[in-house]
């Protein structure tokens, strides 16, 4: 076993070349008073390290406990004695190479999210990479020895015996001197996603590129700068002229000291310098990164700059910069102490103080930049403000240090710093997408995180933001530093949580790749997002569909035709359907269904082709919504001690299939009634009765107007037009949209819906997130669930709509497939979960890892437009063309429900016409102004009214 004693009596350790990403010295460790086992194993059997590198990994292992001893969390527990094995293909592996006090958030909070998911190399030896047996010309890598963080904050040091597969990479992709193979040689050509490279660590790293893509492509205010480049860098040419910017392309070396002379002199007498009186000279270039070769100069002393200049030039490289740029000084606020803190001050003067502002931007959902902490390093104004010679602090408390009081300033400057700061980010992710495949490092390589770096100055008395460079680690160790700072006193983490929510949507994803998944029934137009999706995440879907022209044909991997319409004939269509995919030799990795009529039909196909799927019986208790509400009122005793059986929920009913069913149900079931398809859709036949001769002329009303699937296609009357009677419920109505595995909750979303139409009960609008009290929303959760599994639901997404009374959720239905409509697009928008994937991962025997709470990034609140009130505004102001310009500009968010124009008797929507807003009421504001320009609210069709429950 290797001693860490011994390590560290062996070769004592150079503090400043131990950093990472060569950023700077760390910290000593012999400052941490170090309390923890240093007979722990380190070495790693298959790739054995020389002395030097020994004695960097040992030096973070030590450094990683210093930190978590800061935490007050339990010091690493060593396990390599006993090597994990068992290890599937199918579970989720994201590792980081890296220094700790870069990571250590995002893997404390990874760990509570996905317990030993999250693991942690000291070493780039406890890696390696073998060329990958899927993908060829790329490697997969694998992990030999790790820490793995589990909830609690507890660390164990692990081996894993076969190696385990790394499904997400990232780390420090800087240089790396401590080891001889870096993060980024690891990361080039994985066939897994990684969070960044070498290559593109180089481009992030390059000052020059970076001001520039602020000044042109970000519209992000950066200091007047001066550039002198031998070869200025292909990215750049083709940017626009840069406002702040001016590069001067060096031939060489030699002989051009005289129009370095003349550049810089019209430089410091130009007009962009002239509010300022000092500059800085410093070297642009990834091999710079962290270097203290910066130079400061009064304006006036053009020799002294000229000096710095040459004196730098002498030492670049290809590609690398030096640049002259104004110093930046602060704004000056007249009052500097704050209310708060002038009964414990001195009167005695204060110096002027400057605030320089870090912040952090990940990729999040569907490509968009989101900032995720802002955090400040205050000093004097006068003298340069450095990352690690600053303690990070709050951007309130610092303005409030400067002088500011009022809350709506302050509230002003964190808004521009969020622009800013994503549009920092969004003119990289632009430039990267351009690149080539090399020039990414690896095909499945994109950067995931960035700091961006501000001042606050001011001109004409208005404060304003100037970008100081973007960076690839500084700003997220400062970061995390201010959030352990922060547990001492019990703020809670939260800002590494988008990033580790990215990571594990990208391991996901790269798992679910290349799966052969047989999906039962196509839908109608509102199902097309499946196909599209599908193809996003490299899916290989075989349809199997009734129809043979139906559009998905097209778009799917395999297309089997066969008519299984009538599914009171389910079990001989399974037969065939299992016949058809064995002639066809697929070996399929999960089959599902998204369309209601089809998932018994599909669990039936399931259990023959042993494939993941909650059990028949359960889908068709699920499928016939009395049978639902009868199944669950039996199970009065089989409620967990201290649950209420999932019965109190339960609603009486009553099956209908005759006149003298009708006669029977009236007389025992309370007035007013609804009566509804007891395989129904889309809200089809329900209607609010109030005795029981209505009951009588609508069941025979529906008996011959919907007999069978071609009166009225896809809302189940396959199954028969069998009705059902029950009491009538007061209360709001919610929608609970499940993921479940193997009996367990892994995520539930309520959404909120308007009142319905009677005395029909069609949908008029919805609100997410949910705008009730944390209680009520649980309670809805909590019945959702238990229902679920009191049908015998344990596998699978599922839809469950309830009403809230003042005695808590009734159950209205539970459709045992994913929620349909808009609910799919809005659970994407506003929580960052496709439940699209989650339902496909299930159906593959795959645990969905999903965030557990997550605070919701938008409000969305949506309006139904149906034909028969809005057919006029659907052929002019709101015709499907000027709702796609609409939606395209993003002034509302559209979602299609059906393709053709046609009144019906038994009518469904046509389509969701919804609006975002950072709040509930904004949203509202938004949709109700956006419905009366359109032409869909009117007196007869409120919109007012329907949005009156979103309070």
């Amino acid at each position: 076993m290797l001693s860490l004693d011994q390590i560290n009596a062996d070769q004592p350790l150079i503090l400043k070349e131990l950093d990472w990403a060569e950023q700077g010295p760390l910290p000593s460790i012999g400052s941490l008073c170090p309390h923890w086992r240093r007979d722990v194993s380190l070495d790693c059997k298959i790739s054995p390290e020389d002395s030097h590198a020994r004695a960097c990994t040992a030096y973070y292992y030590d450094l990683l406990q210093g930190m978590l001893q800061q935490e007050g969390l339990p010091e690493t527990t060593d396990r390599t004695k006993e090597p994990r094995t068992g290890f599937s293909s199918t579970e989720v592996t994201i590792c980081i190479l890296g220094s700790p006090t870069s990571y250590l958030s995002v893997l404390l909070e990874g760990g509570s999210q996905c317990p030993g998911s999250m693991l942690l190399c000291l070493s780039p030896c406890w890696l390696s990479k073998v060329p990958s047996l899927l993908r060829p010309g790329e490697s997969s890598l694998l992990v030999s020895k790790a820490i793995s963080f589990e909830q609690g904050g507890r660390t164990f040091l692990e081996e894993f015996s076969p190696p385990r597969r790394v499904t997400y990479f990232t780390g420090s992709f800087g240089p790396c001197k401590e080891h001889e193979q870096s993060a980024g040689e690891l990361a080039r050509d994985l066939d897994c996603p990684t969070g960044g490279s070498g290559e593109l660590a180089r481009l992030l790293e390059d000052k020059l590129l970076t001001r520039q893509l602020l000044d042109a492509r970000a519209q992000v205010g950066v200091p007047p700068t001066l550039a002198f480049t031998f070869q200025r860098p292909q990215l750049l040419q083709g940017l626009a002229a840069q406002r702040s910017l001016h590069v001067v392309e060096l031939s060489g070396k030699e002989g051009q000291e005289n129009l370095v002379q003349e550049e810089i002199g019209a430089f410091l007498q130009g007009g962009a310098m002239e509010p300022y009186s000092q500059v800085v000279v410093k070297p642009s270039g990834w091999r710079w990164s962290g270097a203290h070769t910066v130079s400061f100069h009064v304006k006036a002393e053009q020799a002294a700059v000229l000096q710095a200049v040459l004196v730098l030039l002498e030492t670049l490289e290809e590609e690398e910069s030096a640049l002259v740029e104004a110093f930046i000084p602060t704004a000056r606020f007249t009052q500097f102490s704050s209310p708060d803190s002038s009964s414990l001050c001195s009167t005695s003067p204060r110096p002027n103080l400057a605030i320089r502002i870090c912040t952090v931007v990940c990729r999040s959902w569907a490509d968009q930049p989101l900032l995720t902490k802002v955090v400040c390093g205050m000093g004097r104004a006068d003298k340069p403000l450095k990352h690690q010679a600053t303690v990070p602090q709050s951007l309130e408390s610092s303005l409030q240090e400067w002088g500011m009081t009022d809350g709506a300033q302050m509230t002003a400057i964190r808004a521009q710093i969020k622009q800013k700061a994503e549009a920092a980010m969004r003119a990289f992710m632009e430039m990267e997408a351009e690149l080539s495949v090399e020039q990414w490092g690896g095909r499945r390589t994109q950067t995931d995180v960035i700091g961006v770096d501000f001042l606050l100055t001011s001109s004409e008395e208005v404060l304003q933001l100037v970008a100081l460079e973007m960076n690839s680690q500084l700003c997220l160790e400062t970061c995390a530093l201010f959030e352990s700072m922060g547990q001492a006193v019990g703020v809670p983490r939260g800002s590494s949580q988008p990033l580790v929510e990215t990571m594990l949507r990208r391991a996901q994803c790269h798992l679910m790749e290349g799966k052969h998944v047989l999906v039962i029934g196509a839908g109608g137009v509102s199902k097309k997002f499946v196909w599209e999706a599908a193809r996003e995440y490299g899916l290989k879907i075989h349809l199997v569909e009734s129809d043979p022209n139906h559009f998905a044909s097209q778009l799917v991997q395999t297309f089997i035709h066969y008519d299984s319409t009538d599914h009171k004939r389910d079990e001989e269509h399974a037969q065939r359907v299992v016949e058809l995919v064995q002639e066809r030799g697929l070996h399929l990795d999960g089959c599902l269904s998204y369309w209601d009529d089809c998932m018994v039909l599909t669990a039936l196909v399931c259990e023959q082709l042993g494939l993941r799927c909650s059990p028949t019986a359960a889908m068709r208790v699920a499928k016939q919504k009395s049978r639902t509400h009868q199944h669950l009122l039996r199970r009065r005793k089989d409620a967990p001690g201290g649950w209420p059986s999932a019965a109190v929920y339960a609603v009486p009913c009553w099956h209908l299939e005759s006149q003298a069913d009708v006669e029977r149900a009236a007389h025992h079931l309370s007035f007013p009634g609804v009566m509804k398809l007891e395989y129904g859709a889309g809200a089809v036949g329900v209607k609010l009765v109030e005795d029981a001769q209505q009951c009588h002329l609508h069941f025979e009303k529906i008996s011959q107007d919907l007999r069978e699937d071609t009166d009225h296609p896809g809302i189940g009357l396959g199954w028969g037009n069998a009705m059902l009677l029950m009491e009538y419920v007061s209360g709001t109505e919610h929608d609970v949209d499940l993921v479940i595995f193997e009996g367990r909750m892994l995520a539930a979303f309520v959404s909120d819906n308007g009142p319905t139409r009677v005395p029909c009960f069609t949908e008029t609008a919805a609100s997410m997130p949910t705008c009730l009290p944390p209680d009520r929303e649980a309670q809805l959760v909590r019945a959702a669930y238990q229902c679920c599994l009191g049908c015998g639901l344990t596998d699978g997404v599922f839809n469950v709509e309830l009403k809230l009374t003042a005695a808590g959720p009734k159950l209205i239905e539970i459709n045992p497939r994913m929620g349909g409509f808009y609910l799919r697009d809005w659970i994407r928008e506003v929580f960052g979960v496709d439940i699209m994937l989650a339902a496909v991962m299930v159906a593959c025997g795959v645990a969905p890892l999903l965030p557990t709470w997550s605070q919701p990034r938008t409000h969305l609140v949506g309006v139904m437009c149906v034909v028969s009130q809005h057919m006029q505004a659907l052929k002019s102001t709101a015709s499907l063309e000027t709702l796609q310009a609409l939606h395209e500009g993003g002034v509302v968010r559209l979602n299609l429900l059906d393709d053709k124009l046609i009144s019906r008797e038994y009518e469904e929507p046509y389509c969701n016409v919804a609006c975002g807003g950072p709040s509930r009421q904004e949203a509202c504001l938004k949709v109700l102004s956006i419905c009366q320009a359109l032409g869909i609210d009117s007196p007869q069709y409120p919109v007012a009214h329907f949005l009156s429950h979103f309070k």
